[in-house]
């Protein structure tokens, strides 16, 4: 540590008297070093503040040189990324964003938020992204960085960074059939975009896709206003279910995740008896508020179980006519489920609760509900 310090002191003596040849000689000295040695986190602290120093005082094509290097170094310091990866100029952002694995989702949510499309694409094209950051480039980015960042088998996508590319990908045949190659995209997401797709896409995608092509075709009528007639209590596959998802719960073991999986998997028996269990409602009033068009009652349900957005969406995915939701639609549902209350949906849902013994014809209708929001 002490030899880093002498060197800090040396090269802060250089910075001050010497002329622009003798830094760019230091920098390249203390960049040397700094790649070929190992050194601690403090170390390599001192080193990121000599080597940001000097950066400030290079041209372009230095600097660029600098992000190549920097981009392949393991222990490169931190400030010195973040201070290339925000350059304006792609030159020098372009390695350590595309390269680098010293900058963390931050760093890339900051350029992709703040710098042009340039930089976007860059980013579009690491090893690996995080949904924070694709979230960003699918909403900023162009043709090119949305379709480069479609290809990229190592993105990871939020659900909503994938309804918001569905979006994009209508009239945009390309796009479409890279998102619809993707191994990830659910397939509830699948059927929405092969809604959307040219006949030329629904082709090509059937060839590539047919596992997928088949799900989708037999499903397509499994979720309609018959659904109880065919999967109703009377059923065997029903009691199966329930026995399942009975054990589970006892277990300790039924959960979000789990109802998530359920309804992605468009295993409705499995998804209403467990809401049942999870809110103490009868099952005939899970699979209405599911069922019903009007989704206020379903969106009240998983706000009181303080269920995630994404495991919300997948049950109004669920319950919906060829599990189809316009865009339109899933937005207004997203906006008022981020406006309802807990406290409000668990009063709503006691309320439920209070009712699920009665009888007559009060046991086969839903009160209006009238909810109150932030």
């Amino acid at each position: 540590m002490n030899g880093a310090k002498s060197l800090l002191q040396d090269l802060d003596d250089a910075i001050a008297r010497g002329t622009d040849e003798s830094r760019a000689k230091a920098l390249w000295h203390a960049t040397d070093i700094l790649i070929t040695g190992r050194y601690s986190d403090d170390e390599i602290s001192t080193f990121g503040e000599v080597i940001g120093r000097l950066a400030e005082e290079i041209e372009v094509a230095a600097r660029t040189q600098l992000s190549e290097v920097m981009s392949a170094c393991d222990h490169a310091p931190l400030n010195v990324i973040e201070k290339l990866a925000l350059d304006d100029e792609i030159a020098v952002a372009g390695p350590v964003l595309r390269d680098s694995n010293r900058i963390d989702d931050r760093m890339l949510v900051e350029s992709a938020m703040t710098k042009g499309q340039s930089h976007l694409l860059a980013i579009a094209q690491r090893k690996s992204i995080g949904e924070a950051v694709t979230d960003v480039l699918v909403k900023r980015g162009n043709q090119e960085v949305v379709t480069s960042v479609a290809k990229n088998e190592g993105a990871r996508f939020s659900g909503s960074g994938l309804l918001h590319m569905v979006r994009r990908a209508e009239g945009d045949s390309i796009l479409a059939e890279q998102l619809g190659l993707r191994k990830d995209v659910p397939r509830h997401i699948f059927q929405q975009l092969i809604s959307k797709a040219s006949e030329d896409v629904r082709r090509r995608l059937e060839t590539e896709r047919p596992e997928m092509m088949a799900q989708i075709q037999s499903s397509v009528t499994e979720v309609t206003g018959d659904l109880q007639s065919k999967f109703g209590p009377s059923s065997r596959s029903y009691f199966v279910a329930k026995r399942v998802v009975t054990t589970q719960y006892r277990q300790g073991n039924l959960n979000q995740d789990s109802i998530s999986n359920y309804a992605r998997q468009h295993r409705f028996d499995e998804v209403q008896i467990g809401l049942s269990l999870l809110s103490s409602l009868p099952v005939d009033v899970i699979e209405r508020a599911l069922m019903d068009r009007n989704r206020e009652m379903i969106l009240v349900l998983c706000k009181a179980l303080d269920f995630s957005w994404d495991t919300t969406m997948s049950l109004l995915f669920l319950g919906a006519k060829d599990h189809l939701i316009t865009a339109r639609e899933l937005q207004d549902n997203e906006r008022e489920y981020g406006r309802l209350k807990i406290e409000t949906s668990r009063s709503i849902l006691k309320f439920y609760q209070s009712r699920k013994t009665g009888a007559g014809a009060d046991a086969g209708r839903q009160p209006e509900l009238q909810l109150q929001v932030h």
